[in-house]
């Protein structure tokens, strides 16, 4: 049986089976797309460019939450084997209804597609994640498997993906040289303030927002962090790369630098990933409410552990008081087991807290 697969178009392709990336065709395409940028990241054509390889692509999917069909900027556009679908070009990285997917064109693909799009009038106000990266492709296949897709298709947060490859003007590149010397490449500020101006500038007046920056010297990123971060409107997430991003960032623009442990990554998508995912799960209607009090670092304590069927395998039974049907016993167990998992692996979580902090 043949795969299934969906031709993704905007700002780079990509090849996304039914529901799974095809990681063969991905390896295959990588170098074309990293040559493509390279050569034509200043062309509105890139993407279409870079599709114009052959690619294998199936009918239309609707009901594929991880992508939106667009209509409009990229309608009616030729551009080799690219002609033959443009009438059913996808705008990646979204995860969206297509109803609401044209009122947010103007946002997302302004620089990609017409003006016209500008004009389209945008959906009610709600809880906003803009992401500003050189790699928006990496986001399109988590979020639009996972909670984080369901909760946009709810209509509980906007994703918004900024290319900051698109930020740059004429000859620029992303990245230069350090001052001083030194291995590697720092990415230059410039496209990131660009973006970040632009960002700024049509944010209502009073707006509650949050400039995150994952790097391994900011401070841990927290659960009790993640539920702060719900009460705002607007998560900005900036993905670094490299040796990582201009110093001066933090002191033009209120970011806060975050960490997700004492390790080093190679660029910030995955941190990034992990802080939209802790944080949009915890928006009001995204899980059962449930699922969200009775879990670990909810009460200062690890969770308890958890089983399932069958009650016995391989020699290992569940443990009786779990079959007994006794709920305040079962919930005496829990108790117990949360807090001695507590002490065993975080002994630092039940630590009086330093009434200076």
């Amino acid at each position: 049986m043949r795969q299934r697969e969906t031709l993704v178009a905007c700002n780079g392709g990509f090849v996304i089976g039914h529901g799974l990336i095809g990681i063969a065709a991905l390896q295959r395409k990588v170098p074309q797309i990293r040559q493509g940028r390279r050569v034509l990241r200043q062309s509105r054509e890139r993407g279409l460019e870079i599709l114009a390889s052959p690619l294998a692509f199936a009918e239309r999917n609707d009901g594929d939450a991880a992508l939106v069909q667009q209509k409009g900027p990229l309608a009616g556009r030729k551009a080799g084997s690219f002609e033959q679908c443009s009438e059913r070009a996808l705008r990646f990285g979204e995860v969206a209804p297509f109803e609401r997917a044209q009122s947010r064109l103007s946002r997302r693909c302004g620089r990609f597609g017409s003006e016209s799009s500008k004009e389209l009038e945008h959906g009610p106000p709600m809880f906003t994640i803009d992401v500003l990266t050189l790699f928006p492709e990496v986001f399109a296949p988590f979020v639009g498997l996972s909670i984080v897709g369901r909760a946009v298709e709810a209509q509980l947060v906007d994703i918004r993906y900024h290319h900051l490859l698109d930020a740059l003007h004429g000859s620029e590149r992303a990245d230069d040289v350090p001052f001083g010397g030194g291995a590697g490449m720092v990415m230059r500020i410039e496209p990131v303030a660009r973006v970040l101006d632009e960002i700024l500038s049509e944010a209502p007046a009073g707006e509650r927002r949050a400039i995150l920056v994952p790097s391994p010297s900011g401070t841990r990123f927290t659960q009790a962090r993640a539920r702060e971060l719900t009460q705002l409107d607007r998560l900005v997430l900036i993905c670094g790369h490299y040796e990582g991003i201009d110093d001066r960032l933090g002191r033009l623009y209120p970011i806060e630098e975050v960490s997700l442990g004492d390790f080093v990554l190679t660029g910030g998508e995955l941190p990034a990933l992990c802080v939209m995912d802790a944080t949009v799960r915890l928006l009001e209607g995204a899980i059962h409410p449930e699922s969200a009090r009775d879990e670990s670092f909810s009460a200062d304590l690890l969770d308890h552990p958890s089983f399932t069927r069958p009650a016995s395998f391989r020699g290992v039974d569940v443990p009786e008081v779990l079959l007994s049907g006794n709920h305040a016993k079962i919930a005496e167990w829990r108790r117990e087991q949360s807090r001695a998992r507590t002490i065993a692996r975080r002994k630092d979580l039940l630590e009086p807290r330093d009434s200076a902090e």
